[in-house]
């Protein structure tokens, strides 16, 4: 039996998923320090009354869009055949990550705010599933070193801190800024920028 969702439950839902949007965007281009729920209410188009019976606090639109996030990058992880190779799965990753970045899907990290981290700690979803997400790379670069594609002398963490770090480059901006490259020319240049310092010798022939 397929069980109907109240009209009053789907519109509620779509305004939330709207509002997590907004703050994507907002994130992005102010970050969370100067990111106002004023700000939140003026991009979704509804009153700021209507943003609290969401969403109590500045500090829950943050969260909500950071996990939003990385539950979508586990969804993307758990798509990949498990007979693709570590090397292959970690350029699909970082590929998948640069082009939701051009959507506007990725926002700062949480690192660009020192009040963010704190609040962050706090929210044990968050926690649940940005953990999640930390082991699973970790599990991705293992794998591939233990595949012969990766240098030994770049450590396991700066490899997955990257991953992370450069869907968020500023490097986009200004690439995007001077019109001269396609979004798809943009992602190939800048995951074989990035993939290739880690790579060993043998994986550096075959790139």
């Amino acid at each position: 039996m397929q069980i109907k969702i109240p009209f009053k439950k789907q519109q509620f839902d779509a305004r939330e998923e709207a509002i997590i949007d907004a703050v994507n965007r907002l994130l992005s281009e102010k970050g969370y320090d100067l990111m106002t729920m004023d700000d939140v209410a003026d991009a979704v188009g509804i009153a700021k009354g209507s943003l609290y019976k969401h969403f109590s606090s500045k500090e829950k639109l943050a969260a909500a869009a950071l996990t939003r996030l990385l539950n979508a990058i586990v969804a993307e992880l758990d798509g990949l055949s498990a007979d693709l190779p570590a090397l292959a799965q970690i350029r699909h990753i970082l590929a998948w990550s640069l082009r939701l970045r051009l959507q506007g899907g990725v926002p700062h990290l949480p690192s660009t705010s020192l009040t963010l981290q704190r609040s962050l700690m706090l929210n044990l979803e968050y926690v649940m599933v940005a953990l999640k997400v930390h082991k699973r790379f970790h599990a991705m670069v293992a794998r591939a070193r233990e595949q012969g594609a990766l240098t030994p002398l770049v450590p396991d963490d700066v490899l997955v801190y990257t991953l992370y770090s450069r869907a968020c480059d500023p490097t986009m901006e200004f690439l995007l800024r001077d019109k001269k490259f396609s979004h798809e020319q943009i992602v190939d240049a800048m995951v074989h920028a990035t993939i290739g310092g880690f790579l060993s010798e043998q994986a550096r022939a075959q790139f």
